[in-house]
Formats: C-alpha cells, structure tokens, sequence
C-alpha cells in the first residue's frame, strides 16, 4: 500500500515514481529550506540536566561538538569554553529520538482524505516533506520508515541537506504477495538491495483490520528473511500472532511489528533469540480512530475495520503489560505513525509509560541507544557520548518525572545543525 513499485513478469526492478515538474521542485527546494544552522566549529552547548540515552545522567556540563560529532562533554564549572553557544541550562537534553516504524509517505490530499495515490507526484512530495519536517521538529532524528518506493527521493534529499527531516531508513517496498514463489521473494529481496533499501520489510500477517491472521508459510519467510540476511540487510516484520511469529523467530528475522495477538510464551522466545519487538500500542490505532472521515471507505478501512481497531486497544494494552514483564525482551520504540500521526510520535512513548506503566528511563532508552541498537547504528546514534553524531532532543521539564515533557520540544540538533531553537537563544 502506497508502493510505487512496479515489475516485470520477471520482477525486475522499475523505479515508477512520477518525476516531479520543475516549477515545483523549485518550490520544494524552498519549503522549509532552512537545512540546519550551520554553526561555526567548534559549537559549545552548556546543559544542566543530560539524560545520556543508555539511563546515565549528567548535570551541569559543556558539551562540545565538531564537524558533526560530540567532541567532548566536561563539567562547566572545569571548562574553560568561556560562554556556551547555546545555553540550555534549563532544559534536559537527550540524544535526538529514534522512531523505528514510520510511513512518511502518508498523507490526506487536497480533499483531506487519505491519500494512497496521489495523482499530483509534486504535490505529494511536498507533504512527504511537511511530513519529515514535523517529525524533526518533534524532536526525532532518525526514522525507519518502511514500505513506499517514495521514500527512497524523501529519503536523499534530506541526506543532501536539499530540506530538513530526520536521518531516514528506508524498505523501498515490502514483501507482501501471498503468490510469489519463494525464488521471486528471492529475486524481489535482491532488487530491493540493489535499488538501495536499507532493510526488508515483510507482511506475514493481514491487518489487524482483517482479523491478523497469518499470509506466508514457512518457505516464504525463510526465502525472504534468508535472502536479505545474505545481502546483509536487516528484517522487519508485520505480524500479529504465535503462528506467524514463530515462523519469522524460526527464519531469523530481526524485528518483530505489532504482536497484538502474541502469547507470553512467544515473548519469551523472541527474548531468548534476542529479536526486536516494536508494539506500536500508543498511537496509530488510536489516530485512524481520531481521522475515521478521512479513512473510511478506502480499502480495508470500512466500518468492521474500525471496529477491529477499536478492539484492538484494550488487547494491545494488555499485551503490552505482558510483554513489559518478560525477562530480555528488547521491546525497542516505533509508532508506525500514518497520515495525521506525523509530529505527535512521542504521543507512543507518553501512552507507554502512563497507561502501559512502562519506567519512564527504559521508556526513554527505548527511543535512543535501544533503537539505534536495532538498527545496527550502536555506534553513531542513540547515545549522548563523544564520538557519536552530535544529534540532539532537548524538552522543557523532566520526562522521568513527567513524561508528558516530551511534548515541550525546545531544541533540535542533527548533525551539528540546529533545526529548532525555541525560546532559548544563542550567543551573538
């Protein structure tokens, strides 16, 4: 859904994306165009509470950054830096948010409906953009965003610096065809590697709007997660229940999606094989539910598919709390966010921890050096250390002592570029 994809008999890959007119590719290019301040090296930030993303904490320190990265971090009363370029001394600052599960690509068009296809490709790029630009000013550096051959131009313009949006990972597309034979998964998985996917998103359940049953069978799983593992990418897969979840376990797969029907049992073994789980209970379900007008009658979004939903809710929550309990499950942050979600992604986590009684610390760890864990980037993202990107969250107010903070969005750093600045100025 949303793929603009399209193969050959021979499932040769054929980039279809719509090329954008030259009048609004200008436009584009000017929309929100303030790729990041780019300040002079080195930049000094003094913050008087760091929340470090792996759960330690600093207080009262200058923190230096260089040519993109963390220089080094030392406490202010022994630096001699002089006055900071950026004083956040009343903010607590963390490393930027990490949201694993995102389709930036999703979006009501001019009639404020749920856009699938948008015949306008420009127009569509731009709210692709307003998207990612949301997303960033919500203070979320890096996403996955999965599913959408668009993602792939959203995803390089940005890494061009052409306009702001978090660091993007990108699927391409995903395996869903219930027909292929497990040689075309093969083949598919290939392409996508060679076309530049970042990792392989699978289907193997149906929605949850239709019931979340298992689509592929053991040979299909195992060609599409056994292929991607030979080309070196990483797998992330939607499933909801036992069945389909222990074939994924079984293949090898990296990440698991959703898990809304998933018993302790199957936790427990996604624990022990050290598999991702991203639940995704706190936001999507309960955004289609706030934009039904502009969903209903596309697709599976009929009104059983609304009530599957809202079902739904109360399950996931009680899920969730089961899976919380669950010794070295590695539940990492993702939201799955669609059109009208775009910007409110910390809404996940504040759901996490109020309703789903999630510690606040974990909760936060979850959204920096757990997911950058996930997505084998340990060693450059997640984490406010030197030598790591010097991309940077900070919020009014304590998240651990209210997670509701989160929403406060301050300031924002990506790459040694500062994207936002509000209310805290800098040094003249």
């Amino acid at each position: 859904m949303g793929s603009r994809l399209q193969f050959s008999k021979k499932l040769k890959f054929v980039d279809a994306t719509p090329k954008i007119p030259k009048i609004l590719a200008c436009a584009l290019a000017v929309f929100l165009s303030t790729a990041g301040v780019a300040a002079a090296n080195p930049v000094t930030i003094k913050a008087g509470l760091v929340l470090d993303g792996k759960g330690g904490v600093l207080k009262d320190v200058i923190i230096t950054v260089e040519d993109g990265k963390i220089a080094s971090i030392e406490p202010a009363a022994a630096s001699a830096a002089g006055r900071p370029d950026y004083d956040l001394s009343g903010l607590t600052l963390t490393p930027g948010w990490i949201d694993t599960h995102v389709h930036l690509t999703w979006h009501f068009g001019k009639d404020g409906r749920f856009a699938a296809r948008d015949p306008d490709a420009g127009a569509a790029m731009l709210d692709f953009a307003a998207n990612a630009y949301a997303t960033l000013m919500a203070g979320f550096t890096t996403v996955q965003s999965v599913g959408d051959i668009r993602e792939k131009d959203l995803r390089d313009m940005i890494a061009r610096g052409a306009i702001a949006g978090p660091r993007v990972l990108s699927s391409l597309t995903a395996v869903i065809s219930t027909l292929w034979t497990p040689d075309q998964i093969r083949e598919h998985v290939r392409n996508m590697a060679d076309a530049g996917a970042d990792l392989i998103k699978i289907f193997a359940s149906e929605s949850i709007r239709d019931g979340g049953g298992r689509t592929l069978n053991d040979a299909q799983v195992q060609a599409a997660v056994g292929e991607a593992r030979a080309r070196g990418l990483r797998t992330l897969i939607h499933a909801y229940g036992d069945d389909s979840i222990r074939a994924c376990i079984a293949a090898g797969c990296s990440q698991i999606e959703h898990g809304s029907l998933a018993s302790d049992a199957v936790f427990k073994l996604m624990a022990e094989k050290g598999v991702y789980f991203d639940p995704n209970i706190g936001l999507v379900i309960q955004n289609y539910v706030d934009h039904k007008p502009q969903y209903l009658g596309i697709g599976n979004y009929t009104e059983e598919g609304f009530a599957q939903m809202e079902k739904a809710i109360p399950l996931n929550l009680e899920m969730f709390k089961r899976a919380l309990k669950i010794p070295g499950l590695k539940i990492v942050f993702g939201t799955d966010a669609v059109a009208g979600a775009h910007g409110r992604n910390a809404e996940e986590l504040i759901y996490r921890v109020r309703k789903g009684g999630q510690d606040p610390t974990a909760a936060l760890v979850s959204m920096t050096s757990l997911a950058a864990r996930s997505l084998g980037l340990e060693g450059k993202i997640g984490t406010l250390a030197p030598g790591f990107e010097a991309d940077l969250t900070a919020v009014e107010g304590d998240p651990r002592a209210d997670i509701g903070s989160l929403r406060n969005v301050r300031f924002v750093m990506k790459g040694g570029k500062v994207f936002k600045m509000e209310g805290w100025e800098r040094r003249p």
